[in-house]
Parts: C-alpha cells; sequence; structure tokens
C-alpha cells in the first residue's frame, strides 16, 4: 500500500458538479415513474415540496495556487475552516445546511421569515471571521426564491442558478445577492450595495455587498459539525492538522489514505422540449436508472457505489483489474437504457469512508484524474483509462489518447 500523497492535486477535483446534494429522492422518482409522466403530473408531485427561502451557496477561492504545492490532507484541512465558520454564522441566524459538504462547497437554508439583514449581518460577520483565521477565501452567493426541497436537497431552476452563480462569479471574500435578496432590505438598511457588472439571467440583478453592519461582539461558538463527507474518526484527526505541518500530515495520509481505484461515469444530458418540472423529474429518473444499472453489475466483493448525484455516479474497487470490466459493461447496459455517458477510471491513494450521515464519499487525485478524463476530455460513450490503470487492464479496442491541461501533459488510453 502506498501511503506518499500526490504531488500535485487539479482545482478541479473539489469541484465536482452537485458536492452539496444528497441521494437521490428515491420515493419521489417511483411516484413519477407510476404517474402518466405529463407537465401536470410533474407539477403535482413537486408541489408538495415547494419551499420558500434564502439559498446561501459558497465556493472556495484560490485553490489553484495552493493546490500544485500541498498534499490532499493539507487542502482539506484548508477548505475545512471555512465551512466551519459559515456553518457557526449560519445556524446562529437560523440557517440549517444542506445535503453533504463534500469538496469545497457549502449550502445552508434559510426560511423565508429570516430578516433579510440579519442573515447579511452574519455573512458579513463570516467572511471577516474567514479573512482573520482561514488559508483560502470563499465567494457567497444569496437568493431568495422557490425551491424544492427534496429529501434535503435544493433542487430547481432557481437552485441551480444561485449555485451557478457561487461557483462561476463571485470572488474570495465577496457576498453577491441576487434582485429578489436586495429587494426584501428596507429602504433605510445601512448596507453598501454595488451592482455587478455583466450579471443578471434568470436570476435578474447581482450585487456585492460591499459593506454593513455586523452583530458586536464574538464570533458565535460552532454549533456541532456541518456535515463533513468523511468519517468521525478521520475528521477528528483533521480538525487537529496545521496545513503547514508535513510531518504530521503524512503521518495521517499512512493512518486513512489507500491505494484504490475510482470510476467516475457521467451520464450525457439530452436536448428536449421539456417543462423545467418534466425536466427535473426525468433527470432524477435517468440517474435512478442510471444507479440501478450499476448497482446489478457491481461485484459482490471488492467494490462499492460511493454516490450518485446528478449525472455523475462514482465507485471505487479495491483492485483495478475488476474495474475495467465494469466500466465498460457499464457503458453498454446505459447505452442499452438510451443513455450515453463518459467514464475515467484511475487509481492510487484516496480518502473513502462512511459519513455520519450513513452514506460514503471518496476524495484524492484519483477523483481528480477520472473527472478531468470524462468530464473534460472524453467524447460521449468513451471509457478512459489512466496509464496506472492501463498496466492492470487488457488494452484491446483502447488507443492512447494525449492532452495538455493547465500546462500539464496526460496520456491515457481510451475506447
Amino acid at each position: 500500500m502506498s501511503t506518499d500523497l500526490p504531488a500535485r492535486h487539479d482545482p478541479g477535483a473539489f469541484d465536482l458538479a452537485r458536492d452539496a446534494a444528497p441521494g437521490l429522492p428515491l420515493t419521489l422518482v417511483e411516484q413519477w415513474r407510476a404517474s402518466g409522466r405529463t407537465a401536470a403530473d410533474a407539477r403535482r408531485l413537486l408541489g408538495a415540496h415547494v419551499t420558500t427561502g434564502y439559498s446561501v451557496v459558497s465556493d472556495s477561492a484560490g485553490l489553484t495556487r495552493l493546490s500544485r504545492s500541498l498534499g490532499l490532507l493539507e487542502v482539506l484541512a484548508l477548505i475545512d475552516g471555512p465551512k466551519r465558520v459559515l456553518h457557526a454564522y449560519g445556524t446562529a441566524a437560523g440557517g440549517r445546511a444542506v445535503g453533504v459538504w463534500a469538496a469545497d462547497n457549502a449550502q445552508m437554508f434559510h426560511p423565508a421569515s429570516t430578516d433579510t439583514g440579519t442573515l447579511l449581518s452574519a455573512l458579513l460577520g463570516a467572511q471577516d471571521e474567514i479573512a482573520r483565521t482561514c488559508g483560502v477565501r470563499i465567494g457567497i452567493g444569496v437568493h431568495h426564491g422557490d425551491y424544492y426541497d427534496l429529501d434535503g436537497g435544493l433542487y430547481g431552476a432557481e437552485a441551480d442558478a444561485i449555485e451557478h452563480l457561487a461557483e462561476n462569479d463571485t470572488e474570495g471574500g465577496e457576498i453577491a445577492i441576487t434582485e429578489a435578496v436586495a429587494g426584501r432590505l428596507p429602504a433605510d438598511h445601512g448596507f453598501v450595495l454595488r451592482r455587478k457588472d455583466g450579471q443578471g439571467g434568470p436570476l435578474g440583478a447581482v450585487y456585492r455587498v460591499l459593506d454593513g453592519p455586523r452583530d458586536a461582539g464574538t464570533a458565535p461558538a460552532a454549533d456541532g459539525w456541518y456535515p463533513i463527507p468523511y468519517s468521525a474518526a478521520f475528521y477528528e484527526d483533521l480538525l487537529h492538522l496545521d496545513p503547514q505541518d508535513a510531518g504530521l500530515a503524512a503521518a495521517l495520509a499512512g493512518k486513512h489514505l489507500r491505494e484504490r481505484t475510482v470510476v467516475l461515469v457521467e451520464r450525457g444530458e439530452e436536448a428536449r422540449q421539456d417543462t423545467a418540472e418534466v425536466a427535473l423529474l426525468r433527470g432524477l429518473d435517468l440517474s435512478a436508472r442510471m444507479r440501478e444499472a450499476g448497482l446489478r453489475l457491481l461485484p459482490a466483493e471488492g467494490a462499492a457505489e460511493i454516490k450518485v448525484a446528478g449525472p455523475l455516479a462514482i465507485y471505487l474497487f479495491d483492485d483495478p483489474g475488476p474495474a475495467v470490466p465494469f466500466a465498460l459493461e457499464l457503458r453498454t447496459a446505459l447505452a442499452d437504457a438510451g443513455m450515453t455517458c463518459r467514464i475515467g477510471v484511475d487509481s492510487g491513494p484516496v480518502l473513502s469512508g462512511r459519513t455520519p450521515g450513513g452514506g460514503r464519499d471518496v476524495a484524492g487525485a484519483p477523483v481528480n484524474q477520472a473527472s478531468k478524463m470524462a468530464q473534460d476530455l472524453a467524447a460521449p460513450g468513451r471509457v478512459c483509462l489512466s496509464e496506472s490503470v492501463g498496466t492492470h487492464a487488457d488494452l484491446t479496442g483502447f488507443t492512447l489518447a494525449r492532452h495538455t491541461v493547465s500546462g500539464v501533459d496526460m496520456a491515457f488510453y481510451q475506447c
């Protein structure tokens, strides 16, 4: 077993799509399958799950530079700090955590009864605390709107739009609020807002909160853990890790990292003229079907499903040998069910285990590499193997591909 940490980590590794989402709402999927699957059925089924309030989404900034010099555990320790601060301030302002806070993402929901000024003051305080105490900054997006609350996750067009805003259009230390949030402030609110140039779209105008009132006093105490994507045992160790302590990081790597093979699957999205409600339920149905196919093909031993979230599925194998035929068979099964996919397979040291909520998660360079191949480089229908996996596989039908990504040369096999 290798316990060496990879020398480099692609920052995209910590930013897989739907990182804050929980498991699939399978009861709703079954109701959809049993219905006539019309637009009226979709509105009826989703109507029982509408919730109104504030979605607060954060995304880390500056990981590109940091991840070039730090190992996996040091990066996890760095991105843990802002999540703990945001959770403490958010819960103190009456919010609840949404989903599992995997990678560098975090999401809170505040009910519509929340005072807008109180929420923004809490977020300004959180950004101040993060700037003082953390080694990485975050951008925060806030929207007030209607969402579908499905098994603890927020879904729908507005939920997707604020996630996109936070992940793609905010900077470290920034708080970006939508028109719906700004419009709920009283005339004498005391906050300094500036409209963001070039921003608009489905959420209307977007404003930066440059300054405003903060609550006096000390920072709120953390009210328990945020929904961590790790085992409790690992997280206890992570809390004691100084990102600058390479010796302790190496010791914890030897304790918690294991050589495994990651299979990451991205399901293709079809262009259809569906209503938003039908598209949401149809997408969940396809994800459930992808999950069913994966579980049917997964070996009884030495392999596990990690999660299926949106169009992504991740599986973990003890050895690379069985992972390759599984990937090829899953591609065929999904194609037979009318779904295209792209699959990446890589091996190396990963952190994996059960979360306190009962699910599973995985982090490490193999997740990054599999994601890069499947999501960024592969054509639809391709299975891609890293060179480390290729040495353990029958490469009949595979060809060697080479790409340069962010100045780094990559080589892998594709079929």
